[in-house]
């Protein structure tokens, strides 16, 4: 067995005790798997070689699939924590008009997002409503959230890009919107909050909308203890 002269006797020594620095190492592994195609001749195939570049385009699909699992994960977790902070936001408000005033100056900067209304259906049974609720006609709430389209069910939440007849609602340019319905009880009138974003991309129908209903669902229940 003969030593190559360019590979001084340090390195050969330990590559012979260790070496599955070679094995963990993929570029290495690479260059000699070539190295040894190249010396065996086009018209033989190295079956192992084969081998090594099915398993390790397998492990780098392995890798992105494991990456993007991470990412969504750190993202739910960021988004529990903001959504968490938001509904502290809400319950440490002091009375009605403190409450639904905070919504576009306190809670929207904490969502992230750039309008956050209350609307509310005109009633007699809620008259003196704070001047910050956009007080729409009765019916009206079910046209917004349909929007010409096919009518959700009426505790669905709706994630779609902006629409015009919200735009007067937002009072500024959105690209994406969130509407979530409110069920204030059957003796009062019907309610929706409406979430706008500048990002086309922050609500869009393929969203889970578990946060946002977490969200609704606490927001209504500190509106009926304000009411």
């Amino acid at each position: 067995m003969t030593t190559d002269a360019t590979l001084d006797p340090e390195t050969r020594e330990k590559l012979l005790a260790d070496p599955g620095v070679i094995l963990a190492d993929r570029d290495l592994m690479r260059a000699l798997v070539i190295a040894r195609e190249a010396e065996v001749g086009e018209n033989v195939i190295d079956i192992r070689g084969r081998a090594m570049e099915a398993l390790e385009s397998r492990l780098d699909r392995l890798e992105v699939q494991h990456e993007n699992v991470i990412a969504a994960a750190f993202d739910n977790q960021s988004g529990a924590a903001v959504v968490h902070r938001a509904v502290i936001g809400l319950l440490e408000t002091a009375n009605l008009e403190d409450l639904v005033h905070s919504l576009q100056a306190d809670i929207a900067p904490i969502l992230r997002i750039e309008t956050l209304r209350l609307v509310i259906e005109a009633d007699p049974v809620m008259p003196n409503l704070p001047e910050d609720v956009v007080i729409a006609p009765q019916g009206a709430i079910e046209r917004i959230v349909t929007a010409g389209r096919r009518a959700p069910r009426g505790d669905d939440i709706v994630l779609r890009p902006s629409s015009p007849i919200t735009r007067p609602i937002h009072g500024r340019t959105v690209a994406s919107e969130a509407l979530l319905p409110l069920d204030l009880g059957a003796r009062r009138p019907h309610g929706l909050l409406l979430m706008g974003s500048a990002e086309t991309g922050r609500f869009m129908p393929a969203h889970g909308t578990d946060l946002l209903r977490f969200f609704g669902q606490a927001f209504r229940l500190i509106l009926l203890a304000r009411l």
